[in-house]
């Protein structure tokens, strides 16, 4: 039979293991909700976009070099990170709200996905407004793609964009690859390069849409001859 001062070491043992334990679980959320461990964005260079080949989603499929899409007028571009996330849809919603001031200064508005499944770019589609085209090799998501996984869950910023979209009224679907973060370009025409890259730090991470109008208003347009 155990002597009372065995068990009173033993639960003051359990406590201590227990709040151990808790301790470690405070550290980890405190630290998830730093950008310690958030993955760096690599630039990406004209140079590296303008070869990455996209296809068309529409009846006729076609392929071709993304530099097409800026080489005359510039464009804003919109690496979706997945058609049916509500957040995406959120700032697809947000971008094409723009389109009035991008059509008068001529700059055109696309955006890119990473896989085509069912009817989800379909459904985008209504969120926003410009042509949408497949980025099989990521690119646009790269030159290193950065992955946000479960430790996005424990992030307050995500809940509060979490929030944010659904009080302004978005809902989506959990169809597709979700982890690999994306962006918005805006790309000058020619070889001007890239004016404004946002990588999104976490989910539901939205560009200004203030700074994607004042990059585009940098854009000079090329004429139609220019290579």
């Amino acid at each position: 039979m155990s002597s009372l001062p065995d068990l009173e070491l033993f639960t003051m043992g359990m406590w201590s293991i227990g709040l151990g334990a808790v301790g470690v679980a405070v550290t980890g959320i405190l630290l998830a909700n730093t950008d310690l461990f958030l993955s760096k964005p690599e630039a990406a260079s004209l140079e590296f976009l303008e070869t990455t080949e996209l296809k068309s989603l529409g009846e006729e499929e076609r392929t071709f070099k993304a530099g097409e899409l800026w080489k005359k007028n510039g464009a804003v571009i919109m690496a979706v990170r997945r058609p049916g996330c509500f957040l995406c849809r959120e700032e697809a919603s947000e971008l094409s709200s723009l389109k009035p001031q991008l059509d008068q200064l001529g700059v055109p508005l696309y955006a890119v996905v990473k896989e085509k499944i069912g009817i989800e770019v379909e459904d985008f589609q209504h969120y926003f407004k410009g042509e949408i085209f497949l980025d099989e090799k990521k690119n646009f998501y790269g030159p290193h793609k950065r992955k946000m996984l479960s430790m996005g869950l424990i992030r307050l910023g995500v809940w509060q964009n979490f929030l944010r979209a659904w009080k302004n009224g978005y809902s989506g679907n959990l169809k597709g690859e979700g982890f690999i973060l994306g962006g918005v370009y805006v790309i000058g025409a020619g070889k001007q390069g890239v004016l404004l890259e946002h990588r999104e730090r976490e989910f539901g991470d939205k560009v200004s849409l203030q700074s994607v109008l004042e990059a585009a208003e940098k854009i000079k347009p090329q004429a139609a001859d220019t290579d």
